[in-house]
């Protein structure tokens, strides 16, 4: 094409100067502008010719790879991303710098409100199953069917529908679209959801989710993963740190983040994290698909969905890691369930094996540690130095180890759980809702959970609290560890 330019460029100054000469020297001129002419006619279409060429090539190659995909014509499935460093600017949120989070990748079901999370293939049930954890309106009534690709067809099935009756009075709750599995698919690869409504055109250009858990494993890599929900606000950067490395000691392998947004430095401890391979985040904004609600109530924040969305996350982690964990335990980064007689999770369970059963849910009894009060231990204890963490933000739980009164009658407001997985077919907050045995109450001499939070106006008097140095039993592990992270974070001076 530059040899065409060129040629033309060179016939239009040829006829510049052609029209300021003489008219003796006007017949030689033309004869070689007629000659250039030709020339330039001949370049010209042997370019022509090579760009057809190409553009034939061209044409065949995109053919064929449209030819190839026409027995499957579907969006890629959402991919969950892990620790992806956020591109979005920053907004300011109750006077910190919060990083604006990633929206969750959900897919909505033409002519519903249903929005589909994930789906995993079920290998417990009489019937081999996909489970799709979905986000649903209770009051919408609409038939919905499944669409299961295997082996390079689609197979077409009534779905059944399950809501949670954990839901806390929003109108969208978590629900299980359920999809039965024909015989000759033992291993759908993907699943799209459509109701009445969708039009046949639609049905067509289907959006697909992945179908997980394909093989019903029975090693495990992890002994121990750790759910947290909703991190949403989130610029508590030392209570992360410390939260962290405590589960490490416990005997956590993974830690899962449903993230919807935090500050800058946390997101530099998540990314730490992640590359370490403990921390594995998952972006969970769902303000664009609903309104979501900051309580857990709709008379505390009016909304569409409880708290962020916590339910379906706590769901969809419970079946993300039932085949990769030996053990899923549910809580927020200010908790933490401590053994009493030993040191960890995996010294603590046998001991709960023998004395409850195997394959149960063990439920622990919660004890709030109101960061209100900041209280010495009882002689000759001490409470450590640790000056170099108050430029850092957030809370040093060292400093906080007084609990407010245990009231037995009350002890199943805002427990939490470990649980097998593969025992249980769904979740709430506090508990779960479909587990194969009955869930126990652990002795809370053997371990009880610490929830390290503030609470507001206080409920009791100094006086009252009673001191629990369990926590700063660690301590002597602990600090030296947060103190590496920091650094490493570039949050703590090299020299400190």
């Amino acid at each position: 094409m530059q040899l065409l330019t060129d040629c033309r460029s060179r016939l239009y100054r040829s006829k510049g100067r052609a029209s300021c000469q003489s008219a003796a020297e006007l017949s030689p001129i033309t004869a070689a502008m007629s000659s250039a002419a030709q020339r330039c006619a001949l370049q010209e279409l042997r370019s022509l010719m090579f760009s057809l060429v190409v553009s034939g090539l061209s044409l065949t190659l995109l053919l064929f790879t449209y030819r190839s995909d026409l027995t499957f014509q579907a969006v890629n499935p959402p991919e969950f991303q892990t620790s992806a460093r956020p591109t979005e600017p920053y907004i300011t949120t109750a006077g910190m710098t919060v990083i604006r989070g990633q929206t969750a990748q959900l897919l909505r079901i033409n002519g519903s409100r249903t929005l589909l999370t994930s789906a995993y293939l079920e290998h417990r049930t009489k019937r081999k199953e996909v489970r799709i954890i979905a986000i649903m309106q209770r009051s919408e009534r609409v038939k919905l069917h499944c669409h299961l690709h295997c082996r390079h067809q689609l197979h077409v099935s009534s779905a059944a529908v399950r809501i949670h009756r954990d839901h806390f009075r929003f109108r969208f709750g978590t629900a299980d679209i359920l999809c039965p599995v024909p015989s000759g698919c033992e291993t759908p690869g993907y699943v799209a959801v459509t109701s009445a409504a969708t039009k046949d055109e639609e049905i067509d250009n289907l959006e697909f989710l992945e179908v997980g858990n394909q093989i019903e494993q029975t090693t495990f890599p992890y002994n121990f993963t750790c759910c947290f929900s909703a991190m949403y606000d989130f610029t508590n950067v030392l209570q992360l740190v410390q939260s962290l490395e405590m589960l490490q000691f416990l005997g956590v392998n993974r830690v899962v983040v449903y993230k919807t947004n935090c500050s800058a430095d946390v997101q530099r401890v998540l990314d730490h994290y992640s590359e370490k391979g403990l921390v594995e985040v998952i972006p969970w904004s769902l303000s664009k698909y609903l309104n979501v609600s900051r309580k857990a109530s709709p008379q505390q924040s009016p909304g569409d969905i409880h708290y962020f969305g916590q339910i379906p996350a706590l769901n969809d982690c419970l079946y993300r890691f039932m085949y990769r964990s030996r053990y899923v335990a549910l809580h927020d980064p200010d908790e933490l369930i401590l053994p009493q007689t030993v040191g960890s999770w995996m010294e603590l369970l046998p001991l709960l094996k023998k004395k409850y059963g195997a394959d149960r849910c063990y439920t622990f009894e919660n004890n709030w540690i109101p960061m209100e009060f900041e209280l010495p231990p009882p002689k000759p204890n001490a409470l450590p130095a640790v000056d170099q963490w108050q430029n850092v933000s957030g809370v040093n739980i060292l400093a906080h180890l007084y609990r407010e009164p245990f009231i037995p009658r009350r002890r199943q407001h805002n427990a939490k759980i470990i649980v097998n997985p593969r025992a249980v077919f769904a979740t709430s907050v506090h508990g779960v809702l479909q587990p194969q045995k009955s869930c126990i109450w652990v002795d809370r001499k053997l371990a009880r959970m610490y929830h390290i939070k503030p609470r507001g106006p206080p409920k009791h008097k100094e006086k009252q609290l009673i001191y629990e140095g369990r926590l700063l039993g660690y301590s002597s592990h602990l600090i030296p560890a947060v103190n590496a992270v920091l650094k490493q974070t570039g949050l703590l001076p090299e020299a400190t």
